[in-house]
């Protein structure tokens, strides 16, 4: 391919001259030079007013000509129309800014033209504006023309271009098929008339002006067609962007190949871990970087995202202030589209189209609409990419501190390793002492800002390099890279120090105070698995001493205590250490207390209070958590037995481990219980975690359904922490949801987690399922989830969990009985107001 941009000019150039040569001869008398003059003229208007196709860089014009063609053939002959088109077009071209090659192609187009044209009219008898014989000579010769002049222009875009495709031929020949028509047609009437009397001047400067405004909006709307086509498949292509850098960069391409233009650059804001993005794509392919649209005092920049209401701005080298000058001139650029963007999280990104590829088009209005109707469709891509990066980061990050979680901290732990067993990694794990203590005195949100206080410590005295992460409940995880055993327990006390501090919390001066488990590869393990065990192992064995602990083998059992609970445990319930407390949940509409949930404690003699998460963990392990759910359903069933005697129906709930609906006698059990204490199944509820509900072996068996022919409810806890979606729920029996508490506590000072909770109940409520929320804590949630439709509340501000004594005096001070009601044989509760 010939890429000199004089090749095809010269080519046209002899052309012209062996036409011109063949067709061309200088007529014997003066012409009458005021027709020539009207030639002259016509052909600077017709000039003026052109239909310009892109290809690349290359930009080819196509005009009205024809009419002035005929006029010059006629009255003037050939040589004196090649040399009045030859002067206007030489007009037109200079005022137009033409490069010197395409100018002077243009001109040699032009003498080949009517060289063609000439050449035609030669064939066929003098022309006689009478015999229609000479009309079609006129229209052959002008369709030759035409012809020609095509062919060169494919000529000299094959050569600067490549190959034009069929395209340019349905551009080309699409609007200029008529124009020949058009031409002989006006311009023979024109004669016509102008020969009867010069007064048909007073109509047909009317006619030929109107026929130039129609060619002209002609050219217009086929330009926006084509502009509407391209925007829609624009919008095609960005709809199957990645969400990464890839396909930021394929959107600015498509943009760039949309308007032609020289290069596109596209800023994005830093969006959760990710810092500030800059893609750039160039005509070229290359990627290189620029200044100015990710530096936000930058002029353009500035003035896009300030009038983003009012579509993208235009900046012209010619129409610059003094500021924008020098912006345009640090990009290198004539003209600078500009247009802001918008994120997931509402914040202004920015994109700009730098100058036009063509050597004779700049950018327009059109180029401005064409851009805003892109944006709608760049900012959709956006947010779904950015949307789909949420659903990645909260996968592998904590809700409430923005801390990778369990799963990225394995994930880099097995990064860092990566089989080799001469990697060094520490691995620490800091359990937060009394978090436990300070939610059951103070509340979730007095625990949740304690939570934040102690990550932002753990951040801000972590070594450089090191990954901090939430685990569970208040434990953290700090993951020390190249660090040996003895490195990290130095490490370890150092941060257990720096982190000891007072933090005020719901007006109070907390402490606080971490234990820490210390773990290192490779001497604890070569894989994430084995080193978190030790660390956890360390970690108890931390409480138990008070500070910080390494793993050393003789911890294997879990740490004596866990060990001694394990044991411990049978006994426990025999001697009614383990005892279970009651937490009421009321209806919303009519605050009646319609349950309460059945929780589990465990006074021990020597260790105290042990955290349920403790013993119900340990119970799964040593395989004792059937017998403790029978003992806990024993006695939730005999209290609402008792309530039962006194002619009141109050339901109970008690929380189901997945490891029981493994048991194969589990359904048979709760049948008994429930002929245990004559309770029927409709008052007994059974809370499920997520995770069982994703559990392939419990969807594939029956036994949630043969639970649910007891009459009882079953319901689904904790929901939104896990991965189980509402699609998947229609396949169980389940009847009803309960919001996760970590949703519902942050319902009144953060919009995204009200958003949440109503999307949750009003999609529960469409697959025919009752919503609870655990954890209302205050009226302006109480009555945020009642504005949504919530079911069901349940929190410290209906009440805390209470053992049976204290449940009975809460009941006569804080409710009243209501009689029974058509279709239930017991009267209810209602907290009075």
């Amino acid at each position: 391919m010939l890429r000199w941009p004089w090749t095809p000019t010269a080519l046209a150039v002899a052309i012209a001259a062996v036409s011109g040569v063949l067709a061309l001869r200088p007529p014997d008398g003066a012409p009458v030079w005021w027709i020539v003059g009207v030639v002259f003229v016509g052909g600077v208007v017709a000039e003026s007013v052109p239909l310009h196709l892109e290809f690349g860089r290359q930009t080819w014009a196509f005009s009205f000509m024809d009419l002035v063609l005929v006029v010059g053939l006629i009255e003037v002959g050939a040589f004196w129309t090649v040399v009045a088109r030859t002067a206007a077009l030489l007009v037109a071209l200079v005022h137009q800014r033409y490069a010197p090659p395409k100018l002077v192609f243009n001109l040699a187009t032009g003498v080949t033209e009517v060289a063609v044209a000439a050449l035609v009219l030669g064939l066929f008898p003098p022309v006689d504006l009478q015999e229609p014989l000479s009309w079609l000579a006129l229209l052959v010769a002008l369709i030759g023309a035409g012809l020609a002049g095509n062919v060169l222009v494919a000529l000299a875009i094959s050569m600067t271009a490549g190959v034009p495709g069929a395209s340019f031929w349905k551009a080309s020949l699409g609007t200029g098929a008529a124009l020949p028509f058009l031409g002989v047609g006006i311009g023979i009437v024109v004669l016509l008339l102008l020969r009867e009397t010069t007064w048909a001047l007073v109509v047909v400067l009317p006619l030929v002006a109107a026929v130039l405004l129609l060619f002209r909006q002609t050219a217009r709307v086929n330009r926006e067609r084509s502009s509407l086509q391209q925007v829609y498949d624009f919008a095609r292509r960005v709809e199957e962007v990645a969400s990464d850098d890839t396909g930021l960069r394929r959107i600015a391409t498509a943009v760039r190949e949309l308007l032609n233009a020289d290069r596109v650059a596209l800023w994005l804001p830093p969006y959760l871990d990710a810092e500030p993005r800059l893609v750039v794509a160039r005509a070229d392919g290359s990627e290189e970087w620029y200044d100015g649209p990710s530096d936000p005092e930058d002029p353009v920049r500035r003035r896009a995202v300030a009038t983003d209401d009012a579509g993208p701005v235009l900046l012209t080298a010619g129409r610059a202030t003094a500021e924008e000058s020098v912006a345009l001139q640090r990009r290198g650029a004539q003209e600078v589209l500009g247009a802001p963007v918008v994120t997931a999280a509402g914040e202004f990104g920015y994109l700009e189209v730098c100058d036009r590829r063509s050597d004779v088009v700049s950018f327009q209005a059109g180029d401005r609409a064409a851009l805003d109707s892109m944006l709608t469709h760049v900012n959709a891509a956006i947010r779904q990419q950015q949307l789909l990066t949420r659903i990645r980061y909260d996968a592998d990050h904590d809700g409430l501190t923005g801390l990778p979680n369990r799963q990225r901290l394995a994930t880099e732990i097995d990064d860092l390793l990566g089989g080799d067993p001469d990697v060094r990694v520490g691995l620490v794990l800091a359990s937060l002492d009394n978090h436990t203590d300070v939610t059951d005195t103070l509340g979730h949100a007095a625990s949740d800002e304690l939570l934040m206080v102690t990550a932002g410590l753990l951040r801000e005295q972590a070594p450089p390099g090191a990954l901090v992460a939430r685990m569970d409940g208040g434990q953290f995880a700090v993951l020390l890279p190249g660090l040996s055993l003895p490195a990290t327990e130095r490490a370890a006390r150092r941060l257990r120090d720096a982190a000891a501090t007072r933090a005020r919390v719901a007006g109070l001066d907390l402490d606080v105070l971490l234990t820490l488990g210390v773990a290192a590869a490779p001497v604890h393990g070569q894989d994430s698995g084995t080193l978190m065990q030790r660390a956890d192992v360390a970690l108890l064995a931390g409480h138990a001493s008070g500070g910080v602990a390494s793993y050393h083998p003789v911890l294997d059992q879990q740490s004596l205590r866990r060990l001694q609970l394990g044991t411990e445990l049978e006994s426990a319930m025999a001697e009614k250490q383990i005892t279970v407390v009651f937490q009421p949940i009321v209806d919303t509409r009519t605050s009646d207390i319609v349950s309460v949930e059945t929780l589990v404690r465990w006074a021990h003699p020597r260790y105290g209070n042990v955290p349920p998460d403790d013993f119900i963990g340990l119970a799964e392990q040593i395989g004792r958590i059937g017998a403790l759910t029978d003992y806990v359903l024993d006695l939730a069933l005999e209290r609402c037995r008792k309530w039962l005697d006194q002619d009141i129906g109050l339901s109970v709930a008690v929380n189901l481990s997945a490891r029981c609906l493994a048991e194969s006698d589990l359904v048979d059990r709760v049948r008994g219980a429930l002929r245990k204490h004559g309770v029927p199944g409709s008052l007994l509820t059974l809370e499920l975690t997520e995770g069982i509900v994703v559990d392939d072996s419990v969807r594939n068996s029956t036994v949630l359904a043969d639970l649910h022919s007891l009459g009882l409810r079953l319901s689904m806890d904790d929901f939104g922490t896990g991965y189980s979606s509402l699609s998947q729920l229609r396949q169980l029996p389940i009847d009803e949801l309960k919001i996760d508490k970590s949703f519902v506590l942050g319902m009144s000072t953060s919009q995204s987690e009200s958003f949440i909770a109503r999307s949750i109940v009003e999609l529960a409520h469409n697959l025919g399922l009752r919503v609870v929320a655990e954890g209302v804590e205050d009226e302006v949630t109480r009555d945020l989830l009642t504005e949504m439709g919530c079911d069901k509340l349940q929190g410290f501000l209906v009440s805390r969990p209470l053992p049976d004594d204290r449940l009975e005096a809460w009941l006569l001070a804080r409710t009243g009985v209501r009689s029974a009601v058509a279709g239930s044989p017991h009267r209810r509760l209602f907290v009075r107001s």
